[in-house]
């Protein structure tokens, strides 16, 4: 597993990071999103503590990622019921 040394900048403080080289466009997309949150949170609350906006960002990120896992629960259902369905119908022709 190869790594990559790089910096990330998150407002405005950069960060070393050790990541694998496939994974490195994926941080260094992560933190241009959390950056772009961080100019929003900060124009639109008139906010200049960073680590009020980041707190804010991280609050945002975790309900984004609560409403994405209940997403994802409810489609797991969906599939597990659109299976047995098929299953049945398919025990009942054979």
């Amino acid at each position: 597993m190869e790594t990559l040394a790089i910096r990330i900048k998150i407002g405005d403080r950069e960060y070393p990071m050790r990541v694998k080289v496939e994974d490195e466009s994926k941080i260094r997309h992560a933190g241009k999103l959390i950056n772009e949150k961080l100019r929003k949170y900060k124009s639109e609350f008139g906010l200049d503590d960073n680590q009020d906006l980041l707190a804010m960002v991280a609050f945002d990120c975790m309900v984004e990622s609560l409403e994405t896992n209940e997403v994802n629960a409810e489609d797991s259902e969906h599939i597990k019921s659109s299976l047995a369905q098929i299953n049945s119908l398919l025990s009942k022709v054979v």
